[in-house]
C-alpha cells in the first residue's frame, strides 16, 4: 500500500478504513522528530522508575497516560494525527486513552486476537478509532499487530479470557474463534509511521525477536457521540472541536509528569472505568498494572 503524505484523508483512504476496518501506512512524524520522542519516553521511565510514584510506572504507561505523561498528551493532541482522525470521527474529536504499548528485545509477551470494544462499554460502535504511532520500526520480526480484513462488520464476538502468561492484555483476552494467518495483514511500520483501525479489526500481535524494543504510542479517540453503557461515568479530554453531547466528563491535560493533581485525577478515572473493563470477569483482572 502506497505511503500518504497529504494533511487529511482523501476519500480513498476513507473508503479503504471503512471497507477494510484499518487504514497504513500514514506518514506522520519524521524520523528526526520521533527520535526525540522516544528519547524523551526513555529519558521519563529512567527518571520515574524508583521515584516514589503511587502506582508501578508501567501502569501509568500502559494505562491513560495521557493524563499524567506531557509526552503522551502532547503526541495524541498532535494536530498530524488529528487531522487523519477527523476524516474518520468528524470535526469533533474526544482523546479516551493513550498507552505507551512497548515490547522489549528478545522478550515472548503477544497481544491475543481480539477485539477493542469487546470491554470497554461502549457497545459495536463506529464512534471509536485506534491510532498506533510507531516510535521504533515495527516489523514481523519485532512483533507488529496483525488485523484480519473486514472484521470490524462483525457485532463483538464471543472471548475467552485465557491463562497465557505471555498474552500482556489485561485479561489475557482472545477472540473465541479460530484466525488463521492466512486472513492476517501483518501492519509493518516505519518509524514516525501510523495506522488506523477500527473499535471491532481483530487483531493481535506476536512477540518481539528482534534486537531493539518495539515501541507503539496506542491512541484511542471518540465522536462524542460515544457514550459508556456499563460503567456509571466516563472520562475524556477535548482535542479537537468542541464536545456538545457531554456523554463524557470533560478532564484537563497535564501540566508537567505526574502532578499531584492529575494523580488524583488518574486515580478517579480508572477506578471509574475499571467498572466495566472488569465486568463479567471470573478471576481477577490485571488492568496492566504488574506486566
Amino acid at each position: 500500500m502506497e505511503t500518504r503524505k497529504s494533511n487529511f484523508l482523501s476519500e480513498n483512504d476513507k473508503s479503504t478504513y471503512w471497507n477494510t476496518g484499518f487504514l497504513f501506512p500514514l506518514n506522520i512524524f519524521p524520523k528526526s522528530e520521533t527520535a526525540r520522542m522516544r528519547s524523551r519516553l526513555e529519558n521519563l521511565e529512567k527518571k520515574w522508575i524508583n521515584n516514589g510514584l503511587p502506582l508501578p510506572l508501567n501502569t501509568y504507561k500502559r494505562v491513560n497516560s495521557h493524563l499524567v505523561c506531557r509526552l503522551a498528551y502532547e503526541i495524541a493532541s498532535n494536530h498530524k494525527i488529528l487531522n487523519k482522525v477527523e476524516g474518520i470521527l468528524g470535526p469533533d474529536i474526544l482523546l479516551w486513552s493513550v498507552e505507551f504499548f512497548i515490547k522489549e528485545p528478545m522478550t515472548k509477551q503477544i497481544v491475543g486476537m481480539h477485539q477493542d470494544l469487546t470491554y470497554w462499554g461502549m457497545g459495536e460502535i463506529d464512534n471509536l478509532v485506534t491510532a498506533w504511532v510507531a516510535l521504533s520500526p515495527a516489523t514481523k520480526n519485532s512483533g507488529c499487530m496483525s488485523f484480519v480484513n473486514g472484521s470490524h462488520k462483525n457485532p463483538i464476538l464471543p472471548h475467552t479470557d485465557t491463562q497465557n502468561k505471555y498474552n500482556v492484555l489485561s485479561r489475557s483476552q482472545e477472540v473465541d474463534v479460530q484466525v488463521k494467518d492466512i486472513d492476517k495483514t501483518s501492519i509493518v511500520l516505519e518509524t514516525g509511521q501510523m495506522s488506523l483501525h477500527h473499535g471491532l479489526m481483530v487483531h493481535g500481535s506476536g512477540p518481539n525477536s528482534s534486537s531493539d524494543r518495539r515501541i507503539g504510542v496506542a491512541i484511542r479517540y471518540l465522536n462524542p457521540k460515544a457514550k459508556q453503557l456499563v460503567a456509571k461515568r466516563d472520562y475524556a479530554m477535548v482535542v479537537k472541536g468542541a464536545d456538545r453531547v457531554g456523554n463524557f466528563i470533560n478532564v484537563s491535560p497535564p501540566t508537567r509528569d505526574f502532578t499531584a493533581d492529575s494523580l488524583a485525577v488518574y486515580d478517579e478515572v480508572r477506578i471509574a472505568q475499571a467498572e466495566a473493563l472488569t465486568a463479567g470477569a471470573t478471576s481477577e483482572v490485571n488492568l496492566y498494572g504488574e506486566v
